[in-house]
């Protein structure tokens, strides 16, 4: 009993007895089997590539003035990201934690080159197929027989025999099921068994073979679905195969789409970027002013000095956003970094790109029962599901198709022969060589009949087609929960590109209404009838609207891009076009060949052929019929992207000039707008409100421009009370 249970647990036990002193000889597995170790791949593979290793320092707090600036258009950014992307990249840089999730160019390929679920996998199973044998034995066997008597005259005490088998068939399965084989078999004898003709022999036949399937496994249908000799419940023919190639490249063009969306968000966050540095430069520089001119107050001896400490703080304050506007997760070097990632760039090279499209800030009018039709259509999300449900409805009906016994016509023809030789020597004699025997055609035969198996009550099949109504209708249920999404997301996506232009709107007059309040504020101080703190408190506010004001100018183009994205239209909106790479010579050669000997049916209705998988091309980077939308919208349609330009009786421009500059805090300035220009970076013009706009070729032609209502008009020279309150009230009429 004892040693019994040493022998089960003494692995354990020996676990458990720490090491001695005497344990001294180390292990291989404690210097090499427990280390972990770095791969030996290809030299080429080795290398790093130059966007990787080509980066400089990161930038920081340098001055982007300073810096070379590369002028590159929304278009150019898209190209760029599109022609760059082996692997397409996103904002969240998954490649990092999850490389098997993150699609690739090659995707598509691999799709079709899978060698278990690919379309030419497939098409294998009907490719014909040859095997071969050959054996040789020998045979030295003693056998039971009495010595000396009657029966050692017929045979001999000991049996020798040298044997070979020679077997080789050609086989070649159809689409309709059948199967069709051609086979030849040699064997060669050669014995001491007495009473034989010829010491050795050579027999063998030629055979060909018909197996037709009558009724499971038979039809072109069934066959390009399942594929031939399919078991039950298992679909790989070259119609599911080409249905996966399809659902490969929705999830291909998927990943496209969404490449674009960041790319237009990253471009105009780096917009975003810029604007709201130049708004807290100009922020910090007119605190600036006021803190140098409370100084001076307080030195003169006509301040306080808390007024000067509050100006010193709002100074400090707005210096601190300003480094984070430049250098923070979300400010200028950033934003440039997140887009440069996307274009395949080198995090940094020394140059600062500098986006150069302008926004879109005239209000776009979507035609709403046109853009709900066009992402019902234009989707690839339900179209990848309805590739589902076409694959599973191919399904259901070769399920059906196999709920039928196994029922095959089988037809053998075979031609026998015998001969000493297997080539022979031409003496004339019968039987000289087998395959002068052979195709002599004397000794032929044949075989027909049928073969019928199935299991009782075919349970196994039975339950293939309830699986298989189960698939169909889950995938369909799937699709009209797609569809029901895809409603909801873009009327959110319409509800925000109303949000983003009202916003846009109030959020300038709100600029304008600030600036005219610092104005104020800032001659009550002066004069001495106001504390600082209401001065202070208008800078604050200024920057906070400035700074909300391109936000809203943001936000509306991206607006704009989803609601694109919604409608299945972004790829066409950003003149992006998806082709397939060019053809092997060979394969192009082939083509031309057999499309010499195509002729076209006089009567195409008498064809029989199975029911067509596609229901034609889809090209997602065309845009939608111009006729529909000219129709169910009579106005102005869109051909471009909106591009600003001045004009009469529209929004006031917003620019960095005098009119909408902040007051100079130093009262002693000759210009008190002059200090908008000061500070070390120079920006490219701010943008306007305006209606007078194009768009880009190729725009969803759902969408028309409508004139902006009456505006609150800037301020000018000689201006009273009286344009103040007319302009407030029509401000008032229309939101009201």
């Amino acid at each position: 009993m004892l040693v019994t249970v040493l022998v089960h647990s003494g692995c354990s036990l020996a676990q458990r007895i720490p090491p001695g002193p005497h344990d001294t000889t180390t292990s291989y597995h404690d210097r090499v089997g427990l280390q972990i170790e770095y791969p030996q791949v290809s030299a080429c593979t080795e290398n790093s590539p130059p966007e990787a290793t080509g980066a400089t320092e990161p930038l920081a707090f340098e001055d982007p003035s300073e810096l070379p600036a590369w002028d590159l258009t929304l278009e150019e950014a898209v190209r760029l990201a599109v022609g760059n992307s082996p692997a397409l990249r996103t904002l969240g840089g998954a490649v990092v934690t999850s490389p098997q999730a993150t699609t690739t160019v090659y995707d598509p390929a691999l799709a079709h080159a899978n060698p278990q679920l690919g379309v030419e996998a497939a098409l294998s199973a009907f490719d014909a197929q040859y095997s071969g044998q050959l054996y040789w034995t020998k045979v030295d066997q003693p056998t039971n027989v009495q010595r000396g008597g009657l029966g050692a005259a017929f045979n001999p005490v000991a049996l020798q025999e040298t044997n070979a088998v020679f077997t080789n068939e050609l086989a070649k399965q159809t689409a309709q099921g059948a199967g069709f084989a051609l086979r030849h078999v040699v064997n060669y004898n050669r014995t001491n068994r007495p009473f034989r003709q010829f010491p050795s022999d050579f027999i063998g036949f030629v055979e060909a073979e018909w197996r037709q399937p009558l009724m499971q496994g038979a039809g072109t249908y069934y066959n390009q679905i399942a594929g031939p000799n399919a078991p039950i419940g298992q679909y790989n023919g070259v119609l599911i195969a080409r249905i996966n190639e399809d659902v490969s490249l929705a999830d291909f063009e998927a990943a496209v789409i969404t490449l674009v969306a960041d790319v237009e968000q990253a471009y105009w966050e780096l917009y975003e970027g810029y604007r709201l540095l130049e708004a807290n430069l100009r922020g910090r520089e007119a605190a600036l002013q006021t803190f140098q001119f409370q100084e001076t107050r307080l030195e003169a001896g006509i301040a306080s000095p808390d007024e000067e400490a509050q100006a010193r703080s709002q100074f400090f304050q707005f210096h601190a956003q300003v480094q984070n506007t430049l250098a923070g997760p979300s400010g200028l070097y950033a934003a440039e970094q997140r887009l440069r990632y996307l274009l395949g760039l080198p995090a940094t090279d020394g140059r600062l790109i500098k986006p150069v499209s302008r926004p879109a800030t005239a209000e776009v009018v979507f035609d709403w029962n046109s853009a709900l039709n066009q992402a019902l259509s234009r989707r690839v999300e339900i179209r990848r599901q309805k590739w589902n449900i076409k694959r599973r409805e191919l399904e259901l009906v070769a399920s059906r198709l196999n709920r039928r016994p196994r029922l095959d016509f089988l037809g053998q023809y075979r031609w026998r022969g015998l001969g000493d030789h297997l080539i022979g020597d031409n003496d004339g004699q019968p039987l000289d060589n087998l395959y002068g025997s052979i195709t002599g055609g004397d000794y032929q035969e044949w075989q027909a009949g049928l073969e019928l198996s199935f299991p009782v009550g075919l349970r196994a099949a039975s339950n293939a087609v309830a699986h298989a109504r189960l698939n169909v209708a889950r995938e369909r249920a799937l699709l009209n929960e797609t569809e029901l999404r895809v409603s909801h997301d873009l009327s959110a996506a319409a509800r925000e590109l109303q949000r983003a232009h009202t916003l846009l709107e109030t959020n300038y007059h709100r600029y304008q209404a600030d600036l005219r309040q610092m104005e104020v504020l800032l001659q009550r101080y002066v004069q001495e009838l106001d504390n600082i703190n209401f001065y202070l408190q208008a800078q604050r506010q200024v920057l906070q609207s400035e700074s909300d004001f391109y936000r809203a100018i943001t936000a509306y183009n991206l607006a704009i891009r989803e609601l694109h994205r919604q409608k299945g239209t972004l790829l066409a909106y950003n003149h992006v076009a998806l082709n397939e790479g060019p053809w092997a010579a060979g394969a192009m050669n082939d083509a031309y060949q057999r499309g010499r000997f195509f002729k076209a049916r006089q009567n195409p209705g008498a064809v029989e052929m199975t029911p067509p998988v596609s229901a034609g091309p889809f090209d997602p980077s065309q845009p939608a019929p111009q006729t529909a939308a000219l129709d169910a919208v009579p106005e102005f349609i869109l051909d471009q992207r909106p591009v600003v330009t001045a004009g009469p009786a529209r929004l006031p421009e917003v620019e960095s000039e005098v009119q909408t500059s902040r007051p100079a805090a130093n009262p002693a300035a000759a210009n008190p707008a002059a200090a908008v220009d000061q500070g070390p970076v120079t920006f490219a013009p701010s943008p306007m409100l305006n209606s007078a706009v194009g768009h880009r070729p190729g725009a969803d032609p759902a969408a028309t421009v409508q004139p902006p209502p009456a505006a609150l008009p800037p301020a000018a020279a000689g201006d009273g009370e009286a344009e103040s309150s007319v302009s407030l009230k029509r401000l008032l009429e229309r939101y009201r």
